[in-house]
């Protein structure tokens, strides 16, 4: 871990593909199955689901990771290239490790392993058990360069996604989007055909859109430029009541409205809590502050960022009887610490992030209220935006953001936010540096869990003081890379 350039990020072990060799990726997947082991969730013979995204170097880093499971005396079940949350409802419900061979919404360059437990996530405290576990590379397996010396095939694929399928239609019914035509921005997504089978095995019409060969790294949390422009010439259109995609492994979603307006993570995640009656609702610190002001949850948890300290949050709240008890990410990640139940119908618990689920609640939501614009409207008004500063070293950004925290006032006046902004009122550092000011606007500055950069987040009453903020931050924090 510390000499292979490959580290634990918010999602796993991610790093470059020249970084993730066979040699690293088995290490990797020996090192998390010992772990699970001392808690009594693997032994040899055990089985162990693993499934991939559509990078071209995911193949090859699936052979390592199920070569490892072999080496472990485990049996190793392929389901195929599919979305995250697809593994996991299978792997879950049969009680089996899995993981996942995914860099989510990073660049081609880069890609990771996700690891889960036998019935929900890997959590934090996973990662510092698996850090202590002793692994030793079989003898002449290697080459020099980390490379497998002999070939690995994968085993026959074993079907998960009609299993994932029917788990929306169960609950949402299949005449739940009848009428609607909805645009499914295909690009590179692991689950691009997927999402086209629950629109149609919900009744709508289903229209593929945009999509690529080649790995294209959207990424739900910072919507790339051609990706909005895209959703606005396919709304000009006007055939789409809506615009469906998601991230490279399919467990984050985007959704846009008519006009081709990509709706926020954390937006989605209000409207789809709210449409599932959630009494506890669990997202991180950088979320839309528009969840408080709505007041239909009986209690709300802030975390960290990063779905283990979501799904911790939120299991507490279930298991202290607040339910149903859900959780979202500012990405749109959706996860369910509880089953919910309405109209007779029950949807399972599904504690990992879902892409589905809260785009289904929006869309079905919206026919009461004339289309998803509508729907926005009854939220109070309150908007975020992020971006990142790439090519920011980590160290660079954490030094930066201790020194901010140690004088924020002084240093917020020094990066132009006091004179945009008022005073700061307020200073949260959960996740990085969350600061408050006297206009109520937010600027949060945050260094990324998975790649050298640095993630600025702003909330202003309206879109547009939203956007200038966003672009002041930018800006102010760029000045950091000359040191």
């Amino acid at each position: 871990m510390q000499h292979s350039g490959v580290g634990f990020g918010t999602s796993g072990a991610r790093g470059l593909v020249t970084a993730m060799t066979d040699a690293v990726c088995f290490a990797y997947t020996a090192g998390y199955l010992k772990h699970l082991a001392t808690l009594g969730e693997f032994e040899p013979g055990m089985r162990v689901a693993v499934a991939g995204d559509l990078r071209p170097s995911t193949p090859r880093i699936l052979r390592a990771c199920v070569a490892a499971i072999v080496a472990s005396g485990g049996e190793p079940v392929f389901c195929g290239y599919v979305p995250t949350p697809a593994l996991c409802l299978y792997a879950f419900a049969e009680g089996i490790p899995s993981l996942m061979v995914t860099g989510s919404h990073i660049p081609a360059d880069r890609n990771g392993i996700k690891f889960n437990r036998a019935h929900g996530e890997f959590l934090k405290q996973d990662e510092v058990g698996m850090r202590a576990q002793e692994v030793t590379l079989p003898e002449g397996w290697f080459d020099a360069g980390g490379a497998l010396v002999a070939p690995v095939a994968l085993p026959p694929v074993t079907e998960v996604v009609p299993a994932y399928v029917a788990r929306y239609r169960a609950f949402f019914g299949d005449r739940a989007l009848a009428g609607l035509t909805l645009g499914v921005y295909q690009h590179s997504a692991v689950g691009r055909d997927v999402l086209m089978q629950v629109v149609e095995a919900l009744g709508g019409e289903a229209v593929a859109l945009g999509r690529s060969e080649s790995f294209i790294p959207v990424d739900t949390e910072a919507v790339r430029a051609e990706d909005a422009a895209l959703a606005r010439g396919w709304a000009a259109e006007g055939r789409y009541d809506a615009i469906l995609t998601t991230d490279g492994d399919s467990d984050r979603p985007l959704l846009a409205d008519r006009s081709g307006t990509w709706l926020r993570g954390d937006v989605l995640g209000i409207l789809a809590a709210r449409y599932l009656g959630a009494a506890a609702v669990t997202t991180p610190v950088s979320s839309n502050t528009a969840l408080e002001k709505a007041g239909f949850a009986q209690e709300v948890r802030r975390t960290r960022i990063g779905s283990p300290f979501v799904v911790a949050a939120m299991t507490e709240a279930a298991e202290a009887g607040i339910v149903p008890s859900v959780g979202y990410e500012a990405n749109g990640g959706f996860l369910l610490a509880s089953d919910v139940t309405s109209d007779g119908r029950v949807l399972p618990a599904l504690p990992t992030r879902d892409s589905v689920l809260p785009m289904l609640c929006a869309l079905v939501a919206a026919r009461e209220s004339d289309g998803v614009e509508a729907l926005l409207r009854t939220l109070p008004p309150r908007f975020t935006l992020s971006d990142r500063l790439t090519e920011m070293p980590t160290a660079v950004s954490q030094a930066r953001i201790a020194e901010l925290a140690a004088a924020p006032a002084a240093g917020a006046a020094r990066l132009g936010f006091v004179a945009a902004c008022g005073a700061v009122t307020e200073v949260d550092e959960t996740d990085g540096l969350r600061m408050r000011f006297a206009t109520g606007e937010i600027i949060h500055l945050r260094p990324s869990g998975n790649a050298p950069e640095l993630r600025v987040y702003v909330e202003a009453d309206t879109p547009e003081r939203a956007a200038a903020l966003l672009e002041l931050g930018i800006g102010a924090v760029s000045a950091w890379r000359m040191g």
